[in-house]
């Protein structure tokens, strides 16, 4: 009997409960579906859509779709040149930015100096940035080939030349690495102190101790950095297209119109496609279509990074 008369409680108090989980998680339900629940379901929507952002949007099925995946000329040169700053980009940020962090924990002098000229160029915006290493590395007035043509060796046009200007745009990301060396220098400086000591005493090497001490304890920041680089660069936009048009020549004012990718659409990225697209052509249903398979393959490929199979996690992480 006593548990009937608490019922009608038991069930106010746990309603009273849920009301205050959700009352906590409001914040994040209202900013989840109104930036991404939101948006989401608008592109799936318009990727079925003709719509020009002027008249009503009619309704014309698989026909953006099967615009974009077989008779638009630039996806494939975008596609790959997105997956190839993925795949070029992240890994060599990755492994520059753990080396540069190694040697600012290793430092003995001048280690204040050495972590601030690191990190320095990290805060300059990407347009500035870009702007300057256009400029370092113009063919004719940058100092940099001057550099490489005083001690005899042959300098690139770089981003005005189709074979390097998606190395120059990782040159680029590397000399922005302050992001990635505070993040593993923080890592490294966590590793316990015992387990070194351990390591001299069994007699290992520096290899050793990086493989078998070292590296167990940073693997879950180097997946932290691994999928956070795919995801961002396959957001790339900024900085290849001002980047491209810096280097094209081409005077960018009110009303112009930019086409990206200079040189022959060696720095399209799929940002830019759907950029070009969506606001320039008016086209937003490809648009659409563009944005859904980029986030399809990012899901895909963070998904199977995030496996534990995929061998940057340990089973006990």
């Amino acid at each position: 009997m006593a548990t009937l008369t608490n019922a009608p409680a038991l069930r106010r108090k746990a309603r009273r409960e849920r009301l205050r989980t959700l009352g906590f998680l409001s914040p994040w339900l209202v900013g989840f579906t109104v930036f991404f629940g939101y948006p989401l379901i608008a592109t799936v929507y318009f990727s079925f859509m003709h719509y020009n952002q002027i008249k009503a949007p009619t309704f014309v099925g698989l026909r953006n779709w099967r615009y974009v995946l077989e008779q638009m000329p630039l996806f494939g040169p975008a596609m790959w040149n997105t997956l190839w700053l993925v795949v070029v980009m992240v890994a060599l940020r990755v492994v520059f930015g753990l080396g540069i962090g190694l040697l600012a924990t290793k430092v003995k002098s001048g280690v204040g100096f050495f972590r601030t000229a690191f990190y320095l160029p990290y805060l300059a915006p990407p347009v500035a940035a870009t702007v300057a290493f256009v400029f370092l590395l113009n063919p004719g007035t940058g100092p940099v080939n001057d550099i490489l043509g005083s001690i005899g060796i042959h300098a690139p046009n770089w981003f005005n030349d189709p074979a390097w200007a998606k190395p120059s745009l990782v040159l680029l990301s590397l000399w922005g690495i302050g992001d990635l060396m505070v993040i593993f220098m923080a890592a490294l400086l966590d590793v316990p102190k015992e387990q070194y000591e351990a390591a001299d005493l069994d007699g290992a090497g520096a290899f050793h101790k990086f493989r078998y001490v070292t590296w167990p304890s940073i693997t879950p920041i180097v997946m932290f950095a691994v999928v956070t680089g795919v995801v961002q660069t396959m957001q790339y936009y900024t900085q290849a297209l001002v980047a491209g048009k810096l280097a094209s020549g081409v005077s960018i004012g009110p009303g112009s119109v930019i086409q990206p990718g200079y040189p022959d659409h060696s720095t399209l990225t799929v940002p830019q496609l759907v950029y070009s697209l969506g606001f320039q052509n008016f086209n937003t249903g490809a648009a659409c279509v563009l944005s859904l398979v980029l986030f399809a393959i990012a899901m895909a490929v963070t998904t199977l990074l995030m496996r534990k199979r995929a061998g940057l996690l340990s089973a006990d992480d």
